[in-house]
């Protein structure tokens, strides 16, 4: 693996949601150059079984390190999950930053003592969100929903439609008539419909977006290894799918905020892409 400076930073989500993590990374760190790929084939991972989910992440871990990634962010909640402690396992010279529900902060700034968690099956399945539950959830109440269908309508852009209005307003009446005032976003899709989920809630309500978090922590492993990149030139992203090109393409203005390229990539195995 290149682990200079001028190497890019690996990405990887089963779809769009990761790109919420990339544009908290441009804004953080606007020299880094960003490596992306978005799982599109196999999404959504929620359902899926941890094991497939380990065997995808691993796939799509070589492909990102075959592209001289000097980090791997896994910026999707589920994998992390299912995946991460493997990861640093199986990758014991890479570095590895994931995402875990922010409770922690949640816990620590409620008044109400009630805190709403949205994330996919597979989050609130593994050990790493009991961790933390177990660590920074005592004395404080949370109410969990998995928004069934959301990821997909995330990933068609319909991010203030009908039927995504309808599936928070489901997840989220009854989280505010129990009196919460934090909802957690444990899914890097999600904090796309931070407006939406702002305008159900109301403005007593606070939403806590991770993707800023992880961006710092990304910087502060980075100055600790020595890899920061220092050019005064703003870093390249480079973006690949294992689906359809034109989808992330689409919506790139939209979610990430600036246009780029998108390559596809072809699956040819759960452990080979080329």
């Amino acid at each position: 693996m290149d682990s200079s400076s001028k190497a890019p930073i690996g990405v990887f989500d089963s779809g769009v949601g990761g790109l919420s993590v990339l544009r908290a990374m441009r804004e953080q760190l606007p020299n880094e150059a960003l490596l992306y790929f978005g799982d599109q084939a196999h999404i959504p991972y929620g359902p899926r079984p941890m094991e497939q989910i380990r065997r995808f992440s691993e796939t799509i871990t070589n492909f990102l390190l075959a592209h001289n990634a000097k980090i791997v962010v896994v910026a999707c909640n589920t994998a992390s999950a299912a995946a991460l402690k493997y990861l640093r396992e199986r990758f014991p010279d890479t570095q590895f930053v994931g995402m875990e529900p922010a409770v922690k902060p949640a816990a620590e700034h409620t008044r109400t003592g009630k805190v709403g968690v949205l994330a996919t099956p597979a989050t609130f399945q593994g050990e790493l969100y009991a961790s933390v539950v177990e660590r920074f959830a005592n004395g404080v109440e949370l109410f969990q929903d998995t928004c069934n269908g959301l990821v997909q309508q995330i990933e068609q852009g319909n991010l203030s439609g009908v039927e995504t209005r309808r599936i928070l307003q489901d997840a989220l009446a009854p989280m505010l008539e129990k009196n919460i005032d934090m909802v957690v976003l444990g899914c890097t899709h999600y904090p796309f419909v931070i407006p939406l989920i702002r305008e159900i809630v109301g403005e007593n309500v606070r939403v806590i977006d991770p993707a800023p978090a992880v961006a710092r922590q990304v910087e502060r492993r980075l100055e600790a290894s020595g890899t920061t990149n220092r050019s005064p030139r703003r870093g390249s992203v480079e973006l690949f799918t294992s689906g359809d090109p034109k989808s992330i393409k689409s919506m790139l203005p939209k979610l990430l905020g600036e246009e780029a390229e998108v390559r596809h990539v072809e699956w040819l195995s759960d452990f080979q892409i080329t």
